[in-house]
């Protein structure tokens, strides 16, 4: 390892904002420092909700200026993640066709259900390992009946959201693994496009790139950008394109018998292995199988997650009443013990909207206690979330046939200091917190494996321990959390047998 200070950039864009961030790696610790935050609004145009591409390249751009300025030369390296499954089209000359759509579209709505009769959901899942949903790109790309139907006559190519923005940096095409895999279109075992699923759909083949593995040199910054911005040459890397595969490379474990949560507004929860888990089990138990750095497989559940405790929030500031998260996490710490409890992955609250009110009519539609005040509805979304993150660990357990020693919670969402507490002494498992900034140091983190001052994800990993010691969260009361969760339990039987 090299002891020379290598200082880089990272731009994460999530679904709602993004920045960039700085990180100055000494061959032993990295340190990050955010140099810009912008919105990342969808923009409704007629019926169709897109991305607005060209403001996020824009602000692409004014935080690599940033970055300069905030290290006083051009930074080693840039790469970005975001999110998964959405994408652009460039035509033969490299200009965009549109700005991409945005996946809440609901274009896709119609187009999923023919789908599903020329490939069932079984066999879809059986090769790609990706739970089925209208928002998934092959759904995407199925929709767009002209592009299909025409074989791609006008020789468009397809680029997920990091590529595309890799591809207007460096003029490289390509298809970053950890991003592909979110597609719906990427054969699990062999890491590689399916051809079955894409014949069974007719999406010509033409619109992909190769598959190209996380910590890829792409090229360097075009030449008319660094004169525009005044930098010197700087490579582009392709790191690790989707932001949950960058998160869950910066975890900061020391051996496998872990699981893991991603914790923010959505919370992922898995587990990392070596192969795929694609059977009939796994799909009905709703786990995808999404690929991360070093060839490792993220066997993870999509949960809510605080989105429920975000939408509250909200909906109590509209009525004038302006409270912190830390705020409402004391509020909840001082509640008596909850008596009622909601359903994390149910998609009744999965739009925005009066979230206090449908968690209340969600406990007076099955039968409990229904929650008042404020207090008791953080509580009860708290205490939920760690009910649901048990009963995920039990079915990663069963599908792996491993118990599982401890969890990582990585992300914005530790900072709740309640909620991981709450998940130790509901899972009964050592709960080992940090980093809060997980996607942006692992997106450094692979930059710095792609200059060679790093190793794999095991020395990876010993960095991010050294430079953000983690902490530790040790089960309490665990008989009394143990018959509460069975009641939980009974809860969810209960309400699928009405259903």
């Amino acid at each position: 390892m090299s002891t020379k200070s290598l200082q880089m950039m990272a731009v994460d864009f999530g679904a709602s904002s993004g920045r960039a961030v700085v990180g100055h790696f000494d061959g032993s610790r990295i340190s990050i420092q955010e140099v810009h935050r912008f919105e990342n609004e969808p923009v409704q145009l007629g019926e169709r909700l897109h991305w607005d591409f060209l403001r996020l390249f824009h602000e692409l751009k004014r935080g690599m200026m940033k970055a300069k300025q905030q290290l006083g030369r051009t930074p080693a390296s840039i790469a970005v993640d975001t999110w998964g499954v959405d994408y652009g089209l460039v035509d033969p000359k490299g200009r965009l066709a549109s700005n991409p759509y945005h996946y809440r579209d609901l274009r896709t709505e119609l187009a999923m259900k023919e789908a599903v009769q020329r490939i069932p959901e079984t066999e879809l899942y059986a090769r790609t390992g990706i739970q089925s949903s209208s928002i998934n790109t092959v759904y995407q790309l199925f929709a767009d009946e002209e592009l299909r139907l025409g074989q791609n006559e006008g020789g468009l190519r397809m680029l997920f959201m990091p590529d595309l923005f890799h591809y207007y940096l460096s003029g490289t095409m390509a298809s970053e693994y950890t991003i592909a895999s979110t597609s719906g279109m990427l054969d699990a075992a062999g890491r590689d496009w399916s051809r079955q699923v894409l014949d069974a759909l007719s999406i010509p083949s033409s619109l992909l790139n190769p598959i190209i593995m996380p910590g890829t040199r792409l090229g360097t910054v075009r030449a008319d950008i660094c004169a525009e911005l005044s930098l010197d040459a700087m490579p582009v890397i392709a790191a690790a394109g989707h932001d949950t595969a960058a998160a869950v490379t910066s975890i900061p474990a020391t051996d496998s018998r872990y699981a893991f949560i991603s914790s923010g507004t959505w919370s992922l929860m898995g587990i990392e292995l070596n192969e795929p888990i694609l059977t009939e089990r796994s799909r009905r138990l709703l786990f995808s199988n999404e690929g991360g750095t070093e060839g490792k497989i993220r066997m993870l559940k999509n949960i809510m997650g605080l989105w429920l405790l975000q939408e509250c929030r909200r909906t109590w500031a509209m009525e004038g009443t302006e409270l912190s998260f830390a705020e409402l996490t004391e509020m909840a710490q001082h509640a008596p013990a909850n008596a009622s409890y909601v359903d994390a992955g149910d998609a009744v609250f999965l739009p925005p909207g009066n979230m206090p009110e449908r968690i209340r009519e969600y406990c007076r539609a099955t039968g409990q206690a229904v929650p008042q005040s404020r207090p008791e509805i953080v509580r009860c979304i708290l205490e939920s979330l760690a009910f649901k993150y048990r009963q995920t660990l039990d079915e990663i357990e069963e599908l792996t046939g491993e118990r599982l020693e401890r969890i990582h919670m990585v992300g914005g969402g530790i900072q709740n200091r309640l909620l991981c507490q709450l998940t130790a002494n509901v899972t009964g498992k050592t709960v080992i917190a940090g980093p809060v900034e997980a996607t942006s140091i692992g997106n450094l983190m692979m930059q710095a494996k792609a200059h060679g001052e790093v190793g794999g994800l095991e020395d990876i990993r010993e960095v991010v321990r050294r430079s953000f010691p983690p902490e530790m969260y040790v089960p309490e009361n665990a008989s009394e959390w143990e018959e509460r969760y069975r009641t939980y339990e009974r809860l969810l039987v209960l309400q699928k047998t009405e259903e």
